[in-house]
């Protein structure tokens, strides 16, 4: 199954199959409530909100291992899931305000957790809104689901592994903003720089306008990895939104490190680099 639907094909499944569950994960990194705000003021007809704060992320530790989005236990994804009605055998497209942050986020979950029909719709409610798609602020009635969630089935590594990866000369691209990577601006984290030896490739430059550039162009980008290279960033977030252009390049095993930098300086006896 392809990762990415346009919403003409979106609207084409809600009518056809009413065992398609839309999830809306709208997320804004600096004001966790505003999503559920924009959601309440109008989103696609029988969709589900789940708030990637709360349901798809856990409390972040104490001693900050995990970064600031650590994934959350099993059992409170599974109860989350089944929460927002899905089935093993559902068929699930996730969408947010546009680039597709919270909706990689909660596609790759939903994969690694097991589910195998999981899209992704590609701009967002935003491009539902230019579509002209319907548009509703009824609440849907939502029966509790069956999931059983199988977290590990997609590849993913730690902090070690990072480390052993890059010893063993592999590629760990860090795909937020270059003045991030550089150490230049630290807006998020306490301390600013990267993993010595990570590349950079923002993730901005894997859309335009939103969206995803065409395959092609992606997996020209994308051309240097191999399965087992690793996608980091600040928590894990648009590291995930990465791994989902890769996957609509046709480009699959690489692996996610969900903690990200935000993890990685948890401890400070990891060393830090600054600069290119």
């Amino acid at each position: 199954m392809k990762p990415l639907v346009q919403p003409a094909e979106l609207a084409e499944l809600i009518a056809s199959d009413d065992h398609v569950m839309v999830l809306d994960v709208r997320w804004y990194l600096t004001d966790a409530e505003r999503g559920r705000r924009e959601y309440d003021a109008g989103h696609v007809p029988g969709s589900r909100f789940v708030p990637i704060e709360h349901d798809l992320s856990a409390p972040v530790a104490d001693d900050g291992r995990g970064g600031r989005h650590p994934l959350p236990s099993a059992d409170d994804l599974q109860a989350a899931l089944r929460r927002a009605g899905i089935d093993d055998d559902s068929h699930v497209v996730v969408l947010d305000q546009g680039p597709s942050l919270g909706a990689g986020r909660a596609w790759w979950m939903l994969r690694d957790a097991g589910l195998e029909r999981v899209q992704v719709l590609d701009g967002g409610f935003a491009a539902w809104q230019e579509y002209g798609g319907a548009i509703t602020t009824d609440l849907p009635e939502v029966r509790p689901g069956t999931v059983t969630v199988r977290p590990g089935q997609l590849p993913s590594v730690d902090a070690d592994g990072v480390r052993a990866h890059l010893d063993a000369g592999g590629r760990v691209v860090d795909v937020r903003a270059a003045e991030r990577f550089r150490g230049e601006v630290e807006p998020m984290d306490a301390v600013a720089g990267h993993i010595p030896g990570a590349l950079n490739l923002p993730a901005t430059e894997l859309q335009d306008h939103g969206r995803f550039r065409p395959a092609d162009e992606v997996a020209e980008m994308l051309s240097g990895l191999q399965p087992g290279d690793v996608l980091s960033c600040g928590s894990g977030i648009t590291a995930a939104q990465a791994l989902l252009a890769a996957e609509h390049a046709g480009i699959s095993g690489l692996r996610l490190y969900p903690g990200s930098w935000s993890d990685w300086i948890s401890d400070p006896d990891r060393p830090v680099a600054t600069g290119e």
